[in-house]
């Protein structure tokens, strides 16, 4: 089973890391750049680079830990981080239930396996079933936990996904667990960008690097093919080759008794794809929009629409959910019935099916609400659960084709997460788990506001502050976003901002700008490409309001992103400089003119635009960052963080980025971690130095 969408954050910016330990500068051509100076700075694993990077790391850390209370933050967030009151959050594998964890201990990680009855205890007894310490040292490999995908029902064989340093490809291993062991020559893939899926025991579904010619220019596999055991992968049968330019291409099998399908899915880029189901030797294709997503539960076809979509006469609005018989409508039967359709305030986030209903979670105003669908004798019937209004609500199904438990996980800025067990068709939940207070909130509000952007849309952002915080303009002051993709910034609690920034005095704001999914697509569609300009007016709408309510000042006032809010904060940064005295940018798209070819750039031209089109250049060229930042203007101090091993955005962003802003004279600082990914780090001790990093810069900007 799937959500009704892939989350744009967990493919966003993703690349066929395969090779990056040899990723050369390549050399642009006149028709795409002109002459960079600072190119070298692309070649990844480059002894000059990583020496140029190890000369900036030194710089920043001596600067940074010598600052009072850097060591003391540190050391409280490494408690936080490796807390063992943290939720081992868990997904069902045959009878059991397995977690990942690390800890001071288990540095690495161990994935590890307990019972329902046991994870319902305060101090459940778990079973390790996989010590990647053990395992990284016994191999001698740089090993970072990648994620496990066992054979329904049972679990008892898995594919097993293991990176070298947390990058995005991955070796991917069959492993036993009842003997504790990977299975000695069962399915393995060497090192890519990829991923194989179970079919039945002695079959899986496999799109990886095959060679020359079968990876998308994005960087993705293109063909999908069924390999059986006992069979060189050489020797294993295609199925579907997606097109070269297309993002990528995946399967999957359903495996709902009599409902077990095989499809095939061609993403042919981030926000369109056709949808093929197996027939034998036939693919036969799903006739929904290309630009909608859609999944099967049971007899269903659930189906989500991006635009707006005319049937039979009639038309469906974009954010709708729709569910249809599936046999039917392969069969040219349109008989839609809407099982959700969007308001003005209000939007799809989430569904989830259990073995007898569909929990469907949706946003009004960025506070989550929990709905019930059941479909019973050829009718949809709906019921309005009894959830927390505010706050953020998740579901996960315990197993949603045999189960009707789910658990509910309920969070906001104050009060610690907490996750309960329920059951489809009741108000009744059990407390299962819950973060500790890892500071006191008592003396903190929440409160939510508009800004009015510069086309004069309104929007809504939250502040978090102490509730005797002066509004005179002097408050040290936060403001984080995001702004892409149809990813939704909603409330959750937050140690490491509570810890960090909150006790220091600090206010903390999270904006809900344009290009996110808070309002639904429509949201996300209103900043893309030629409009992408909108979610960083947006942006500096929620800054200049805040200074309009005194909440604070330009002298007082940071702003931090990630990843495509490294973006965010990189373009604002050359924009309107005067609004902040520090910026935050991590792991960030900065070289918006290269960026297509930067590792698997390319595949978000669904969001920004082709720069190597005149037209599109034209109007990224306006907000690239790296090609804004001028020697004559002032710029307000910047730290710019990124990760050697980042296979998803390219470290030579954030790198050129700080040398062409050095050679102008300004000032600004970088850390570059050696390892981690896209996330920064790769165990918790790295995360807590990057946090301390960033909070002590940011505090000693902005007091």
């Amino acid at each position: 089973m799937s959500s009704y969408r892939n989350l744009a954050g967990s493919m966003l910016l993703g690349l066929a890391a395969a090779g990056i330990a040899h990723a050369q500068a390549p050399t642009p051509s006149a028709a795409t750049a002109p002459a960079d100076p600072h190119l070298w700075l692309e070649e990844v694993l480059g002894d000059k680079p990583l020496a140029w990077v190890k000369q900036h790391n030194a710089v920043t850390t001596k600067e940074l830990e010598a600052r009072p209370g850097f060591s003391a933050l540190q050391a409280r967030l490494k408690t936080i981080l490796n807390s063992k009151e943290r939720i081992p959050y868990v997904s069902k594998e045959g009878e059991y239930y397995y977690n990942f964890w690390r800890d001071a201990q288990h540095v690495r990680g161990i994935w590890r396996r307990t019972t329902l009855a046991q994870y319902q205890l305060a101090e459940p007894a778990w079973e390790t079933v996989i010590d990647l310490d053990q395992l990284a040292a016994g191999e001698h490999e740089n090993w970072v936990w990648g994620g496990a995908s066992c054979l329904y029902p049972k679990g008892e064989r898995c594919l097993i996904s293991l990176s070298r340093g947390g990058g995005d490809a991955k070796v991917v291993r069959e492993y036993d667990v009842a003997k504790r062991a990977f299975v000695d020559g069962g399915f393995t893939l060497p090192e890519a960008k990829g991923s194989a899926s179970w079919i039945d025991q002695d079959t899986l579904f496999v799109s990886t690097d095959f060679g020359p010619g079968t990876m998308t220019s994005s960087g993705y596999p293109r063909i999908i093919k069924e390999w059986q055991r006992g069979t060189p992968l050489t020797q294993a049968h295609t199925l579907y080759e997606a097109k070269a330019d297309d993002l990528s291409a995946g399967a999957y099998k359903d495996f709902t008794p009599g409902y077990e399908h095989q499809f095939i899915e061609r993403q042919i880029d981030f926000y369109s794809g056709e949808m093929f189901l197996r027939d034998g030797a036939d693919l036969k294709k799903v006739p929904k929009p290309d630009d909608a997503t859609a999944f099967t539960v049971r007899d269903q076809l659930i189906i989500t629409l991006r635009s707006d979509w005319k049937v039979n006469g009639k038309t469906y609005l974009q954010g709708s959910l729709l569910a249809t018989d599936f046999k039917a409508f392969m069969q040219g039967k349109q008989d839609l019935e809407v099982l959700y359709a969007p308001t003005a305030t209000s939007s799809l986030d989430n569904v989830t099916p259990t073995k007898s209903t569909i929990l469907v979670t949706t946003l009004d105003k960025v506070k989550n609400r929990l709905t019930e669908l059941r479909h019973v004798n050829g009718k949809w019937q709906r019921r309005a659960v009894d959830a927390p209004k505010l706050g953020t609500l998740a579901v996960s199904a315990l197993d949603p084709v045999d189960s009707d438990q789910y658990f509910l996980t309920v969070t906001d800025f104050l009060n610690p997460t907490t996750l309960y067990l329920a059951t489809a068709q009741s108000d009744k939940r059990t407390k299962i788990k819950s973060l500790p207070a890892y500071y006191d909130a008592a003396p903190y509000k929440v409160e939510q506001f508009e800004s009015t952007s510069k086309d004069g849309t309104k929007v809504p952002y939250f502040a978090i502050m102490n509730k005797k915080t002066k509004l005179d303009g002097s408050n040290p002051t936060v403001l984080y976003g995001y702004g892409g993709f149809e990813v939704s910034l909603k409330p959750s609690y937050s140690g490491t901002t509570g810890v960090a920034w909150l006790e220091k005095g600090g206010v903390y704001v999270l904006a809900n700008i344009r290009g996110g999914g808070e309002f639904g697509p429509r949201w996300h569609q209103a900043a893309l490409k030629e409009n992408r300009q909108r979610a960083y007016d947006d942006f500096i709408s929620v800054a200049q309001d805040l200074i309009k309510r005194k909440v604070t000042s330009p002298r007082h006032l940071g702003i931090m992103g990630g990843s495509n809010g490294g973006l965010l904060t990189g373009a604002v940064l050359v924009q309107r400089p005067d609004l902040f005295n520090a910026v935050v940018s991590q792991v960030p798209l900065l070289d918006m003119r290269r960026y297509n070819k930067m590792l698997a750039g390319a595949s978000w031209m669904g969001e920004y635009g082709d720069p190597d089109v005149a037209e599109q250049w034209a109007y990224i060229s306006k907000y690239s960052p790296y090609q804004n930042v001028f020697k004559d203007k002032k710029y307000p101090r910047v730290l710019f963080t990124t990760s050697t091993r980042d296979d998803r955005v390219h470290p030579g962003h954030a790198r050129k980025m700080v040398a062409k802003m050095e050679e102008q004279g300004h000032d600004v600082l970088y850390w570059e971690n050696t390892e981690g990914g896209h996330a920064g780090a790769a165990n918790n001790d790295q995360q807590a130095l990057m946090w301390a990093l960033t909070y002590t810069f940011l505090l000693e900007q902005l007091k």
